[in-house]
């Protein structure tokens, strides 16, 4: 059993919204827009425990102070292993539809496919030397944000994640949309912002995407971060499924 599968404390959260998410529509939205939101997956008093987590050392491995950094202006905490349950609950539930997803794209673009279920791709992650977890959890306060960027954390990367928000925007914070640039061949970038409500979560690409074109499909390169929050405090959740070396 590796170190991201062993249980976790606490019992297993209901998390209803999961059941009834349309992998199609979201796969549709993923080739069409480069994003998909799925509404709703976690209630208020969930997201309230996600953002109560962040000020307790012991539930993190790592903290990043991005500043320091030149990554923005912001706070950002992995967590420990064993996973909170809600985050490992997400982590687990979650795969198989946006697995299903990559493996169509890995399919377009000629690439090898990911296993059916995370316990494989924890496995596949611990062959390449990739084992501590990448969930977190992002705290901005007024004037923070996020440059544009890319999770990959070693050699092998899974090339979906998921962010979830954690508070309700224009009522705790103004500003911090989530922006999304697609970087296309011989043509300028084309942005995109969103702006989920309280507990929705956003489906994107880790690095880039399949886009058909003239001779066939072809890889377009996504970043993404966050613009400034101009006042309150903007906390989201961040599922990497993939670990880092």
């Amino acid at each position: 059993m590796t170190t991201t599968d062993r249980p976790v404390r606490g019992a297993r959260p209901a998390l209803p919204a999961l059941d009834g998410l349309d992998w199609k529509a979201i796969g549709t939205a993923l080739d069409r827009d480069g994003y998909a939101r799925t509404g709703p997956l976690l209630d208020p008093a969930q997201c309230r425990e996600m953002i109560d987590l962040f000020d307790r050392d012991e539930v993190f491995r790592s903290t990043v102070e991005m500043a320091r950094l030149s990554f923005g202006e912001g706070r950002y905490r992995y967590f420990a292993d064993p996973l909170p349950p809600l985050v490992q609950t997400l982590r687990t539930r979650l795969y198989p539809g946006v697995a299903g997803v990559a493996n169509r794209w890995a399919d377009a673009l000629g690439e090898d496919g990911w296993p059916a279920e995370h316990a494989g791709l924890v496995e596949r992650c611990a062959a390449a030397g990739q084992h501590r977890p990448t969930p977190l959890v992002l705290r901005y306060g007024p004037t923070g944000y996020n440059c544009l960027h890319q999770d990959v954390y070693g050699d092998l990367t899974f090339p979906l994640q998921l962010l979830i928000m954690l508070n309700t925007p224009d009522v705790d914070f103004t500003g911090g949309e989530s922006v999304f640039v697609e970087q296309r061949p011989r043509q300028q970038s084309r942005p995109m912002v969103v702006r989920p409500g309280l507990g929705e979560g956003v489906v994107f690409p880790v690095r880039y995407r399949p886009k058909l074109g003239a001779r066939g499909y072809h890889r377009v390169n996504m970043r993404h971060g966050v613009s400034a929050v101009h006042s309150g405090e903007r906390h989201v959740l961040g599922i990497i499924f993939h670990n880092a070396r």
